[in-house]
């Protein structure tokens, strides 16, 4: 799939690993993005690896398009002594009040021994990491009250740190969105590239949408069935993948001359109601797959 040809790690991912390793030691704590549709994909290791000393939060961003149950279940898989897991939508403005007492909370210890020195006050600084077109924008934008970052829902937007000051008494640094030299599962290629982390214009944006139909074939064939007016979902025994994309297409109309299924303008369409959430909430990593 998507990991087997493509190259995933431009130059300016590699300056990112250089910016967090460098500047950790200027922050306070961390704060990691994640899809709320794909937690365990979304979920650099490298970035986890760098700032495992830290203490941090990660935010499941996007939950209003994810499936509220499975989400659930990665939220108490994340949170520990050390991390707390919070759900949010830095659109709707879900959960972003929660942000500041959890990160207070996580550095207690350092606020009172700030107050012992007469520091009375002073900001918590915090690093905002995560994979492209997660959010982090949106979120300091939200979290500042203005307009402070730039955002578009693609990849690749913001590529150099930046400190921001925030209307909660956080300083934030802002660092671009990375993603890590190889994709040793399959599914997270294919989950990464479902869900846009992955620049469209590098993809075969039919065999992305081929795996999308297979894995809601697995899990929500009745949010199939809704959308495209199916009457059930054929096994994979007895039609593959990409012969469902084209059943899909041929239901929606999408013909060519020959009464051939044009099968790109199907693909494009599927990809974007799921990332939408017209097909229904989503997820695509659930916490019993992943040892």
């Amino acid at each position: 799939m998507p990991s087997q040809h493509i190259q995933w790690f431009p130059g300016h991912m590699a300056k990112t690993r250089r910016l967090i390793t460098e500047n950790l030691k200027n922050v306070d704590a961390v704060i990691e993005l994640l899809d709320a549709r794909i937690p365990y994909s979304s979920r650099n290791p490298e970035i986890s690896r760098i700032c495992a000393e830290k203490p941090s939060i990660i935010l499941l961003n996007k939950a209003t398009l994810a499936d509220p149950s499975v989400t659930k279940e990665w939220e108490k898989r994340y949170t520990n002594q050390h991390t707390v897991c919070i759900e949010t939508d830095c659109i709707s403005g879900m959960g972003i009040s929660k942000i500041s007492p959890a990160l207070r909370a996580l550095c207690s210890e350092k606020l009172e021994r700030y107050e012992q020195k007469g520091m009375v006050g002073r900001s918590l600084k915090a690093m905002v990491v995560g994979i492209p077109n997660v959010g982090k924008s949106s979120l300091i934008n939200k979290l500042c009250g203005n307009k402070k970052a730039k955002v578009e829902n693609r990849p690749g937007v913001t590529l150099d740190k930046q400190w921001v000051s925030t209307d909660i008494g956080i300083l934030l640094m802002d660092m671009p969105g990375v993603l890590w030299p190889k994709f040793d599962e399959q599914q997270v290629g294919e989950n990464l590239a479902i869900t846009g982390a992955i620049k469209d214009d590098v993809l075969d944006i039919e065999e992305i949408a081929t795996a999308l139909c297979a894995k809601l074939r697995k899990r929500y064939p009745e949010l199939l069935c809704q959308r495209y007016k199916l009457e059930s979902v054929p096994t994979e025994e007895a039609v593959d993948s990409y012969e469902l994309l084209k059943i899909i297409g041929k239901k929606r109309g999408f013909l060519i001359s020959g009464g051939e299924v044009n099968t790109e303008r199907t693909a494009n369409m599927l990809i974007e109601e799921f990332r939408s959430a017209k097909l229904g909430r989503i997820s695509l990593d659930f916490t019993n797959d992943i040892t």
